[in-house]
């Protein structure tokens, strides 16, 4: 039962934590195991090689560790780069601002690169700082893939194109939390160095497992790295690899036959299909935001996110008091604007298992709670803008033809 009732279930949009599916739940629903059987290691060595596919990698090697993406980015840094290092790295919202203030404080050398929230990050600089590093004083580039307060999206390939350019050897460390496993990831195609995501997001498990690809780049240059690591250390994992038991530590069982049923709902609808997927909800999020008459806060159509989108309200509205109501009246829940933009903005998540008619019930929801705050919306508007362009769009259900 739920902490705080309310009939009927809870309509969740935020962009993470996400809707959990019902064979991943019955698959989760199992007692304890002994790890160090041989059925444990046998689905580990499975899972190891099946989430490659996730990140579009063949030479990459994977870490599952029990972990949020908070720690999948510590893991990232500790294990292949020293105190000191220095790192060019891209603020445009409150999650890349997060990374950053870990890069500090662990006593990297960060030269941030800062752009208004809602734009994405600026590669006409990196490119500056690229031609002006003949010293290759620069070790790493950290960028977040997809920045879930703005709902901003950058493009991967254009920050491969620029190292490659000025034949840079920096790493290319990439957050692709809420991008990975909905929107188009191509690891070895773009020279990412490490990527990572949370289990809670586009995979759609419970949070709890930091999941990470590291090239054969990064894991030499973390035969080098100085940085103190103990529990993020991928050394233990590799023992441990080779060993043919894998954990180093505990893991949970549960999440990580979670792990093998989400794996395998992504594989049997195909990987491309749950982009396209994406692409449709996003696009129809952004069609309902304009027939509300109000204004998506990523600027450009370049950036714009499938899947979360950060809606602008007039500053005569509260944004805080739109999620409050969705919750309180409608059994909905909507993303909070964060630190710059709190107040100014609601998120819709559009990501995970989810499916085009859940969309279309969460807009409908959102028209309701803009009437109750005093904004002049036409309720059905954004419904009706969104259904046009799903009707049109939806496939056949491939297992279903």
């Amino acid at each position: 039962m739920d902490y705080v009732y309310a009939p009927g279930k809870n309509h969740l949009f935020v962009p993470g934590p996400v809707n959990i599916p019902e064979p991943v739940l019955r698959a989760m629903n199992r007692n304890n195991e002994d790890y160090r059987s041989p059925a444990i290691p046998a689905m580990t060595k499975t899972l190891l090689e099946d989430v490659k596919k996730i990140f579009k990698s063949t030479a990459g090697t994977t870490f599952l560790i029990p972990t949020t993406g908070t720690g999948a980015w510590e893991s990232a840094l500790t294990n292949t780069l020293s105190p000191g290092d220095r790192i060019v790295s891209f603020l445009i919202g409150q999650f890349s601002l997060l990374w950053i203030d870990q890069q500090q404080r662990l006593n990297f050398n960060v030269d941030v690169v800062e752009s208004d929230w809602g734009q994405g990050a600026n590669l006409d600089v990196l490119e500056s700082k690229l031609a002006s590093d003949g010293a290759h004083t620069i070790k790493a580039i950290c960028i977040v893939h997809n920045e879930t307060a703005t709902g901003v999206t950058n493009d991967l390939s254009k920050v491969r194109f620029l190292l490659d350019k000025y034949k840079h050897p920096a790493l290319l460390l990439v957050d692709g939390v809420s991008s990975i496993c909905a929107l188009d990831f191509r690891m070895d195609e773009w020279g990412v160095d490490v990527a990572l995501t949370g289990s809670q997001k586009a995979l759609s498990l419970p949070t709890g497992i930091g999941i990470i690809c590291a090239s054969p780049k990064a894991l030499e240059a973390s035969k080098n790295s100085k940085s103190v690591k103990v529990f993020f250390d991928w050394k233990d994992y590799l023992k441990f690899y080779k060993l043919g038991t894998y954990w180093p530590y505990t893991p949970s069982i549960q999440l990580l036959y979670g792990l093998r049923a989400a794996l395998d709902l992504l594989f049997e609808e195909g990987l491309d299909n749950v982009i396209a997927r994406h692409s449709r909800l996003g696009k129809a999020t952004r069609l309902a935001v304009e027939a509300w008459g109000l204004k998506n806060c990523t600027q450009k159509e370049e950036w714009f996110s499938d899947t979360v989108t950060a809606v602008l309200v007039p500053s005569y509205i509260d944004s805080s008091e739109i999620v409050r109501r969705a919750w309180k009246r409608y059994n909905l829940s909507l993303g909070l604007g964060l630190n710059k933009v709190a107040g100014k903005v609601f998120r819709i998540g559009h990501l995970g298992n989810l499916n085009e008619l859940q969309l279309l019930g969460c807009l409908a929801g959102v028209e309701m709670i803009l009437k109750d705050v005093g904004y002049p919306v036409k309720l059905g508007s954004g419904v009706a803008a969104a259904s046009a362009y799903l009707q049109n769009n939806i496939p056949l259900i491939p297992s279903r033809i």
